[in-house]
């Protein structure tokens, strides 16, 4: 008998509750150039703001930039350069039949710095972002100055089992007549591409990824790692990963490690990024 879902799942819940949050809190920011780069075969679309050296932020899954960064980007633009990206699909780049993985996006990443004429950055990713940004880190390490990873993982076994069956048995319409919908078509290129952005989406995080440790034990530029105490982390593998990073260790003792680890109590997946002063704390301490 055919399973039929009444109730919206916890995933779905979170991801409005993101969107419905971050979109009241005013009018977008204006930047001060934005277009779409032609990279890998696609079209992406970013935003710059500021000036100063160039930080790149890449948002979560099914955000755009203001919804994931837009309390942040004023003030990180007073001081630096910043570039926002919008991948494949998401927000104003358009759909595309090609596959979705993180290497792919990396790329396009990478495409987007090569488009500005932007040698190397600080970068910063949350969630599916911050994958990304592991990638890009790995697979081009001389583009990246420093890595900020807030809420994210390079590994699927990085999250909660909880968290990776999340999307288990979802399907596309599950999403529609929501706030997500209504944003979705309010700036997508093609809103006839909605379902089948939703179903790449499922698709995508139905399929397990691993940039592999030892690649993380090779990064040689400094890392500060971000997560809620309750975020859907595993812990465990995260303390692994700042092990990997030349963290976990007695600094009394020997010298403190370049990367950072910083766990914010009490908060979740979606009410970390709404932590916009605790962040921007973390930012500038670990940036400067």
């Amino acid at each position: 008998m055919k399973r039929v879902f009444n109730e919206p799942k916890p995933i779905l819940i979170l991801v409005l509750l993101f969107f419905t949050v971050f979109q009241s809190n005013g009018q977008p920011n204006k930047p001060t150039a934005s277009s779409y780069a032609p990279v890998n075969g696609i079209k992406v679309y970013y935003e710059v703001y500021g000036q100063g050296k160039p930080i790149v932020l890449l948002h979560g899954a099914f955000y755009t930039i203001n919804m994931n960064w837009g309390q942040l980007i004023p003030e990180l633009a007073k001081t630096r350069k910043v570039i926002a990206i919008e991948f494949q699909g998401h927000g104003h780049s358009p759909f595309s039949e090609r596959k979705l993985d993180i290497v792919n996006l990396a790329s396009d990443v990478e495409g987007v710095m090569n488009y500005l004429k932007v040698d190397s950055a600080d970068v910063a990713g949350f969630s599916m972002g911050g994958s990304v940004a592991y990638q890009l880190a790995i697979q081009s390490p001389k583009r990246v100055r420093k890595l900020v990873i807030i809420s994210s993982t390079y590994k699927t076994s990085g999250w909660l089992p909880a968290v990776n069956g999340a999307f288990k048995d979802f399907k596309p319409d599950f999403f529609d007549n929501t706030p997500l919908k209504a944003a979705y078509d309010s700036i997508a290129p093609d809103k006839t591409k909605w379902r089948k952005f939703i179903q790449q989406m499922i698709d995508f995080a139905g399929v397990s990824f691993d940039c592999g440790d030892s690649n993380i034990a090779k990064m040689t530029m400094p890392v500060l790692l971000l997560s809620g105490d309750n975020d859907g982390l595993d812990k465990i593998e995260l303390m692994k990963t700042y092990q990997l990073l030349g963290g976990g260790i007695s600094a009394d003792l020997g010298t403190m490690p370049k990367s950072h680890l910083a766990i914010v109590p009490s908060q979740g997946h979606v009410s970390l990024m709404m932590q916009t002063k605790a962040i921007l704390n973390y930012l500038d301490g670990f940036l400067r």
